[in-house]
């Protein structure tokens, strides 16, 4: 399974998208698409930290849950999240009730607003040049890590945010549009 398949309606996909339903739409609809501004790069960095040790399937279900409990990932709101709000979320089932994550996402939403520049700033330029990369052919060439994602892991954590490991920061590089990791064969182009 590591060449494009086809799905339910012919088209040809990554073979992720093709495990379950919410995966497919996730897939054809936002995943390599571009994100823009404060708030969607948030929630992104947000979810991609929550995922850390799970399957994606986990926290894309729970999505409404996560924008509910932290207010639409405002990080003007969440910075001002208390003792309270942490005790909320960690009583909230609509999300993963995980201490350390829910602390991250605070403090995250604080080194956010101290970024000059902004956060899509800041993420946008760890892109590499897309006019010169290549979709890969098969799952086997889609890198975990890359050097881009190192670099912004580093600069992130530089600038107080946690849970933005390399890995973690090439899922959202890849979830975001920084880079196109749909195969080459898969019908989405972005």
């Amino acid at each position: 399974m590591s060449a494009a398949l086809a799905g339910p309606d012919g088209l040809l996909r990554c073979p992720w998208a093709l495990s379950a339903e919410d995966y497919l739409a996730y897939h054809d609809d936002e995943w390599g698409r571009p994100v823009h501004g404060e708030r969607a790069l948030y929630e992104r960095i947000s979810l991609e930290a929550f995922q850390s040790g799970l399957s994606w399937i986990t926290i894309l279900r729970r999505r409404e849950g996560f924008r509910r409990a932290f207010a639409g990932f405002d990080p003007a709101v969440v910075a001002g999240f208390g003792d309270a709000d942490v005790e909320r979320l960690l009583a909230d089932e609509g999300i993963i009730r995980n201490r350390a994550k829910v602390a991250a996402t605070i403090a995250n939403a604080r080194a956010v607003l101290e970024l000059d520049g902004g956060l899509d700033e800041l993420v946008w330029s760890f892109a590499p040049d897309r006019a010169a990369a290549r979709r890969p052919r098969a799952l086997a060439d889609v890198p975990a890590v890359t050097p881009q994602s190192t670099a912004l892991s580093k600069e992130l954590k530089r600038r107080g945010l946690r849970f933005v490991g390399p890995t973690t920061a090439y899922a959202l590089m890849q979830a975001c549009g920084l880079v196109d990791d749909h195969l080459a064969d898969c019908h989405v182009t972005v």
